[in-house]
């Protein structure tokens, strides 16, 4: 798994920074959408509104789809949608709920004005049709680590601007001119939060985090290393209590994960894979729970 992880670092990262457009053009038709040859990131990534059907995440992280979806405002007084062109602002209620109770926490947790929101999930979950593997059931959230600017961010900023990489060129740490104690304190407070089940960053941030944790070292177990991580953390949520067809992650294993298994993201091979290895092919509807059909044609 982490090999894979470092196999596709490079090109996460990059996609996660790329700029979205002023003009988003529909996507054609499907002449078959019933083939079950069709990948499943091309029907999903057609779906422009969510299901009316009642909330639910149905699946795993990086396999299901999600009913009931709602969409972040693109604006509220302590955050900020970007990348409006993507419409990937939504998520399970309970994502959505969150994010707005955090993000008027904010000035209090680090100072920032409030939060640069990314990725959550597309109308009705599924497969992307770029980028990521996970953000399927509408429980995921990519967070910038760029405070968001005391003002309203213009259509082409939002689209158009780049976060701040937070990780040194060489990749075995971070960057002391970009990493801050705002960062450290709003991951931590993040990481408190009952519903969180893991945070992603890059394992540089995480090496970071390790030496100034201090006494109160708990929250560290949620941390997890992952590369292509160094501009945004990505927060996940434990499946909603009752959503029985969601399926959780095991707990993180005990202790702060600062030791052996940080060391071995920081290997030669690691950070600087051979190039290699073919590619996943894309996934199917037939791969997906059965109930994804039904959130997938919903009307």
């Amino acid at each position: 798994m982490l090999l894979l992880a470092s196999a596709l670092a490079a090109p996460l990262s990059a996609w996660a920074q790329d700029p979205g457009t002023l003009h988003p053009k529909p996507l054609p038709p499907i002449a078959n959408p019933d083939d079950p040859k069709v990948p499943a990131k091309e029907l999903f990534g057609r779906a422009t509104s969510g299901a009316p059907l009642a909330a639910r995440a149905i699946g795993s992280y990086a396999k299901g789809c999600v009913a009931g979806a709602t969409a972040l405002p693109v604006d509220g007084d302590t955050w900020q949608v970007m990348r409006l062109s993507r419409n990937r602002n939504w998520g399970h209620p309970r994502l959505i709920g969150f994010l707005e109770r955090l993000s008027k926490r904010v000035p209090e947790i680090n100072g920032w004005p409030g939060l640069l929101v990314g990725d959550l999930a597309q109308p009705r979950g599924g497969p992307m049709l770029t980028g990521h593997a996970s953000h399927q059931i509408g429980l995921d959230a990519d967070i910038w680590l760029t405070p968001m600017p005391d003002r309203r961010l213009s259509r082409t900023e939002r689209e158009e601007m780049s976060a701040t990489n937070l990780v040194r060129p060489d990749k075995r740490d971070v960057d002391p001119l970009a990493y801050t104690p705002a960062h450290l304190a709003l991951l931590k407070s993040v990481s408190k939060e009952p519903e969180v089940a893991r945070i992603f960053v890059n394992p540089a941030i995480k090496r970071a985090l390790c030496r100034d944790a201090g006494a109160d070292r708990a929250w560290l177990s949620k941390i997890r290393p992952m590369f292509g991580h160094n501009y945004h953390f990505h927060i996940r949520l434990w499946c909603p209590n009752g959503d029985e067809g969601c399926g959780n992650q095991e707990p993180p294993a005990p202790g702060d994960g600062c030791g052996a298994e940080l060391d071995g993201w920081f290997t030669e091979a690691m950070l600087h894979p051979k190039p290699g290895g073919k590619p996943r092919p894309p996934m199917l509807m037939a791969q997906l729970p059965p109930e994804c059909r039904k959130v997938l044609v919903a009307k």
